[in-house]
C-alpha cells in the first residue's frame, strides 16, 4: 500500500495483528502502545524481522495532551499519517449496581475518548489529501450487549455511532470510514472460562483468531475497499 499507518494499542493481540498485518501490506506502521514496552518491541522486531518498517509511539490514548504531543510532527508533510485504525481499548467488568464509576470512567475514556483524540487532528490531513482510511475495532457487545459489560458495551456501541457519522461528513473527500466488530477472539482479553465452554454459543464452534481480523483490516484499508464506509462488520463465527 505504501502508506503510513497508525494503529492504537499495538502492544498485543488484535492490535499487534493488524500492525503486523498492515505491515505486510507494504505500510510503514507507527505502533501505540500505554504499557507494556516489551511487547510492542517484540512486534517492532517481527515486523522488521518480515522486511517491513515500524516506528514506536507510546501514549495514552485517553490523555489528550500527550496524544497532541505525539501526534503533532505526524499532522503535515511527509510523515502524515493515512491509516488510522483505532483499535485501543479495554475492560473492567462488573454487575451494572456494583460497578465502580472510576471503571466507567476508564472504558468510555480509553475508547471514546480515545477514538476523538486520536482520530480528529488527523482527519484534516486527510481531507487535504482526499485519501484516507479509518477503522474502529468495536465489538459483538457494542452490538447486542453482554451482561456485566454495560461500560464496555456502551462504549463499543458509541464507536459504531461515531464511525457512521463521521462516515457521512468524510465520504465526498475519498475518506472511508469503517468499524470491525469482533466476537470471541482468542486473545489475553477472553473471559476466563474454558475454551469449550465459550465456543458452545458459537456457530462455528471455534473461537477467532486476530489475524483474521487483521486480514479483514488489511482489506478495509486498501484501494479494494474503495466503496465500502458507514459499515459495520461483524466477524464472529455466525454469533450474531
Amino acid at each position: 500500500m505504501k502508506r503510513l499507518a497508525l494503529v492504537t494499542g499495538a502492544s498485543r493481540g488484535i492490535g499487534a495483528a493488524i500492525a503486523e498485518e498492515l505491515a505486510a501490506a507494504g505500510c510503514a506502521v507507527l505502533l501505540n502502545f500505554r504499557a507494556r514496552a516489551a511487547d510492542a518491541e517484540a512486534v517492532k522486531a517481527r515486523i522488521e524481522a518480515a522486511g517491513g518498517q515500524a516506528t514506536l509511539l507510546p501514549f495514552d490514548v485517553a490523555d489528550r495532551a500527550a496524544v497532541e504531543t505525539a501526534l503533532g510532527p505526524l499532522v503535515e508533510g511527509d510523515r502524515a499519517v493515512d491509516i488510522v485504525v483505532n483499535n485501543a481499548g479495554l475492560a473492567r467488568d462488573n454487575p451494572f449496581p456494583s460497578m465502580p464509576a472510576a471503571d466507567w470512567e476508564l472504558v468510555t475514556r480509553t475508547t471514546l475518548d480515545g477514538f476523538f483524540n486520536v482520530t480528529r487532528p488527523l482527519v484534516m490531513p486527510l481531507v487535504r489529501r482526499r485519501w484516507g482510511r479509518i477503522v474502529n475495532i468495536s465489538s459483538i457487545s457494542g452490538q447486542a450487549g453482554n451482561r456485566g459489560q454495560v461500560n464496555y458495551s456502551a462504549a463499543k456501541a458509541g464507536l459504531i455511532g461515531a464511525t457512521r457519522s463521521l462516515a457521512q461528513e468524510l465520504a465526498k473527500r475519498n475518506i472511508t470510514v469503517n468499524a470491525v466488530a469482533p466476537g470471541l477472539i482468542d486473545t489475553e482479553m477472553l473471559p476466563d472460562l474454558p475454551r469449550d465452554e465459550l465456543t458452545k454459543a458459537i456457530p462455528m464452534r471455534r473461537l477467532g483468531q486476530a489475524r483474521e481480523v487483521a486480514k479483514l483490516v488489511r482489506f478495509l484499508c486498501s484501494d479494494d475497499a474503495a466503496y465500502i464506509t458507514g459499515q459495520v462488520i461483524g466477524i464472529n463465527g455466525g454469533l450474531l
